[in-house]
């Protein structure tokens, strides 16, 4: 798995040496930045702020990503497919954010070797949280869904809102203050 600081070099070289083709979005709460039926074109670096990608169904929404300060988001399907999304991305407060055309990311990462293996590692670790988030849905006790988040992303709970961790591990708030009074006890 990448070294988390050569990840974030790599995101701050990205961000100087491509400046002119990256635009910063500020979003109020609650706004979208992506909908469901765009095709999703940009990755967006989060300066501040809270973001989540939502699937809605027609019985609920199903928090299944989120973004703070220092981490990427968007509707990686679709921003991968280039076919429109099925997700929203939405700040849950004010939020600014750098959205990096897919284009800019292409041609920064094949100008040097180095760039190119950092982008690679960035996938692999995508794909590597993309199996835990599969992992954590298939786990069906919910103290097991609330440990393995509160082990791997620990951060989540000071960024996001209880309500939206909450239908992220598939129960209801209550449930999951419930389970965070035992594990504190």
């Amino acid at each position: 798995m990448p070294d988390p600081v050569n990840f974030s070099d790599f995101i701050v070289d990205l961000l100087q040496i491509k400046e002119k083709e990256i635009k910063t979005i500020a979003l109020k709460r609650y706004e979208y930045l992506t909908r469901a039926g765009d095709v999703e074109r940009h990755l967006y670096w989060v300066e501040s702020g809270a973001l989540r990608a939502i699937y809605l169904s027609a019985e609920e929404e199903h928090s299944i990503r989120f973004g703070y300060a220092g981490s990427l988001i968007n509707a990686l399907p679709s921003y991968f497919s280039a076919q429109p999304s099925e997700l929203y991305v939405q700040a849950l407060r004010e939020t600014v954010v750098k959205a990096i055309p897919r284009h800019t990311i292409l041609s920064y990462v094949e100008s040097d070797a180095d760039r190119g293996r950092s982008y690679r590692l960035l996938l692999e670790l995508l794909a590597v949280q993309q199996n835990e988030r599969e992992l954590d849905l298939l786990t069906s006790s919910p103290m097991q869904r609330l440990q393995r988040v509160m082990q791997r992303s620990p951060k989540v709970f000071q960024e996001i809102p209880a309500k939206y961790i909450a239908s992220y591990l598939r129960m209801t708030p209550e449930t999951l203050s419930r389970l965070r009074k035992e594990l504190n006890s």
